[in-house]
């Protein structure tokens, strides 16, 4: 495996591991009574400043050509619509179901780049079919519940405007010179204004519920490892190992987010779950020792 692979690989294990802390920040402030669009605007906001103050320490330019910030723009909004709808999709349908469904992004993908005729290998889909089953095994699906049509079409335009950005981010040819750092800020910038304007339009305080110094703390964390980190290493993932295999390799996000509600929130872990979680290793393992080869 050469050096630029590796990195890869690690960089998407990182971006899911990362991503799926969320619930260890964000549970505590929704149960303190923080908003979602206060919660995701300081999420994006915050982990905005503190990765531009870094971009500043390191001297790296901010400056962007005009042609490649309708793109970043883009890359913002739908990366942002991806969280938001995911979030809007809870109060029609069960969460285990809205995690199976927005876990169809790896299919997505996948079948965005066979549209760009870009073929993955037969491994790559037995590792997506396999996760996507270990999944279900992870979500549990509540059974007897009303489930209503439009939180099925919200979790799955989540997963869809997922899949795209992890497209765009492999294959626009018009963003291929920025880099990580520059790519990152702007679309945390763009989701930062996406949810200020729609907090704005829904009226209330813009710091509803952030009252105590533990929500300050518990915001500052949300922006800096389910957000920056990982928005960082999921576009050094795509460029390098491609956005299909990074999209697999996010299986370890609900995997990340199980594991830190039963560890920190006494969640119970069930016999099916740690079936789910040893499929959905099994597939990456399977997918990292025999990745076949993309036509």
């Amino acid at each position: 495996m050469d050096r630029k692979r590796l990195y890869g690989y690690v960089a998407g294990v990182v971006a899911g591991v990362s991503y799926g802390t969320n619930p260890l920040f964000a549970k505590p402030l929704l149960e303190s009574g923080v908003p979602v669009l206060v919660m995701l605007f300081f999420r994006y906001f915050l982990s905005a400043m503190l990765l531009a103050g870094w971009m500043l320490l390191r001297k790296e330019p901010f400056r962007v050509r005009g042609r490649e910030l309708p793109i970043l723009i883009l890359l913002g909004l739908l990366f942002a619509c991806s969280s938001l709808l995911l979030f809007y999709s809870y109060e029609f349908i069960p969460s285990g179901l809205a995690t199976t469904l927005v876990y169809l992004y790896p299919v997505f993908v996948a079948l965005i780049m066979v549209a760009l005729r870009l073929y993955p290998s037969w491994q790559t889909w037995v590792s997506i079919l396999a996760t996507f089953g270990g999944i279900v095994l992870l979500s549990k699906p509540s059974q007897g519940v009303e489930i209503r049509f439009v939180g099925l079409l919200l979790a799955m335009l989540g997963a869809l405007s997922y899949a795209f950005y992890l497209v765009i981010v492999n294959r626009s040819k018009r963003i291929r010179k920025v880099s990580e750092h520059t790519l990152t800020l702007y679309a945390l910038l763009t989701g930062s204004v996406l949810f200020m304007t729609l907090r704005a339009v829904q009226g209330g305080s813009p710091v509803e519920g952030v009252d105590t110094a533990a929500d300050w703390a518990n915001l500052i964390g949300l922006a800096i490892v389910p957000t920056m980190v990982s928005m960082l290493t999921l576009a050094v993932s795509t460029r390098y190992i491609g956005p299909t295999k990074t999209s697999v390799l996010g299986v370890f996000e609900p995997i990340t987010a199980i594991l830190i509600g039963t560890l920190m929130f006494r969640e119970p872990l069930t016999g099916q779950m740690v079936a789910g979680i040893a499929i959905c290793i099994g597939a990456i393992v399977f997918m990292i020792l025999k990745p076949g080869k993309q036509k």
